[in-house]
């Protein structure tokens, strides 16, 4: 068999091992080592020993774990709370308010978890009982749920942006500056979808009740202060050049705790199983980031990157037929693959064609993120979908995703917007760099 015939086995063996849910880490060290074995086997045990080695020692990692326990510790302290009650006492008794308020509480949870699930579970756990009492539907409260906690993976500090810089060598401070200005776009985006749906159907999302005086609307903001502070500490710190991204992941963990402290949140029980948390998903991403860097090297000496880059180049597509290609193709794979093995399993592919064509790594991180919170929400995988399901356990699935579809169709909006005017991703990491 020829080395481009022994990398598209085994990428067709990975895809049959991931149909059959075998952990995306597990599935991309067996394919790497068993190709790089075939193809080169005197490469094959150094670069599984290598790979490993040198993935649980790059200096830029520290900053999942530090990040994941910043979010972990806001959840402690109820930090989420208030924020929804911020979000709350504003835009509450507008139609459709509790939901635009549940979209506004996941875009600054996310500021601080970095995590699409934990924003998913955590706004949901106190968002959905509200909107059940003010009798919204099931799938207007379920959706912006569902579509609010994407917004983890998007907005700084993010896991997906992490591992994307260390597939691709590229900064993470510029990642997370890139993903500020696409964030709030998209997170104004599905406050439109959520006014429009309720424009058009009252019933969808009744208006509170009460609307609160500026005093107590005030009182609330002042409530929020904390998350406000680490967000400016963190984000700010890092668009300033004050320090590092991995430094204000340290610094943004001790304002959480801190703040926990303060409040007398923090017992030994919930900090120790804030730790462990944090612990799983950190091994988590380090497995998969040791398997993408086993699988890589194979991909690499079977020359489909480089088959791949001859066939798209004849097909004299231009930068932005190409991207357009590999968007759709991105989406589709979304409705079945899971988020990460997307990431490590294209990136090695696609990497170098997108180079060749003089596309900003930094840009299609951007598009690409958005492409993976499309995922996140995409029948029949969903993720976050059945996140949702395990705190609404009496709404029907078909009901959750009923109500996600706008806000798929405002992420695709978001997406095209983005591919016009790649400078909303690009303004602040450009500036932050002069």
């Amino acid at each position: 068999m020829s080395n481009i015939e022994i990398g598209l086995l085994g990428l067709a063996i990975l895809l049959v091992l991931l149909a059959l849910r075998m952990p995306v880490a597990t599935a991309m060290m067996l394919v790497g080592f068993g190709g790089h074995w075939a193809i080169s086997p005197r490469g094959a045990i150094p670069s599984l020993g290598g790979s490993a080695f040198e993935t649980s020692t790059i200096e830029a990692l520290a900053i999942l774990p530090l990040f994941v326990l910043m979010g972990n510790l806001a959840g402690v302290s109820r930090m989420s709370r208030d924020l929804y009650d911020a979000a709350y006492a504003w835009v509450g008794h507008y139609r459709g308010g509790l939901a635009s308020s549940t979209i506004i509480g996941c875009a600054g949870f996310s500021a601080l978890s970095g995590s699409s699930l934990a924003s998913a579970l955590t706004m949901g756990r106190v968002a959905l009982p509200e909107m059940q009492r003010y009798k919204y539907s099931d799938s207007m409260a379920t959706g912006a749920i569902a579509a609010g906690g994407t917004l983890g993976i998007l907005i700084p500090p993010s896991a997906g942006f992490v591992v994307y810089a260390i597939l691709t060598e590229e900064s993470i401070g510029r990642l997370f500056m890139a993903g500020v200005l696409p964030g709030i776009m998209l997170a104004s985006l599905f406050v439109g979808a959520i006014y429009l749906m309720t424009l058009w159907k009252p019933e969808l999302g009744p208006p509170a009740e009460i609307r609160m005086g500026y005093r107590d609307r005030f009182r609330a903001l002042g409530q929020a202060l904390p998350i406000t502070v680490i967000i400016v500490a963190t984000v700010g710190g890092i668009y300033s050049g004050i320090y590092s991204a991995t430094e204000a992941a340290g610094i943004g963990c001790l304002l959480a705790f801190a703040f926990a402290l303060y409040r007398r949140s923090l017992t030994l029980s919930n900090f120790a199983d804030a730790v462990m948390n944090t612990l799983r998903s950190t091994a988590t991403t380090f497995l998969i980031l040791i398997g993408a860097f086993v699988f890589t090297p194979f991909i690499a000496l079977s020359g489909i990157p480089d088959a791949l880059l001859d066939l798209l180049t004849g097909l004299e597509l231009g930068k932005f037929g190409l991207l357009a290609i590999v968007l759709v193709f991105l989406v589709l794979l979304g409705t079945f693959m899971e988020g990460f093995a997307i990431l490590v399993l294209t990136l090695p592919l696609l990497e170098p064609v997108l180079r060749s064509f003089g596309i900003d790594m930094v840009w299609y991180g951007v598009l690409m993120v958005i492409v993976l919170e499309m995922g996140l929400i995409s029948p029949p995988v969903g993720v976050n979908v059945f996140v949702v399901k395990s705190i609404a356990e009496d709404v029907p699935m078909n009901d959750i995703f009923k109500g996600i579809f706008p806000f798929w169709i405002a992420m695709g909006v978001a997406l095209f917007i983005l591919v016009l005017f790649p400078d909303i991703a690009l303004l602040l990491p450009n500036t932050m760099f002069n």
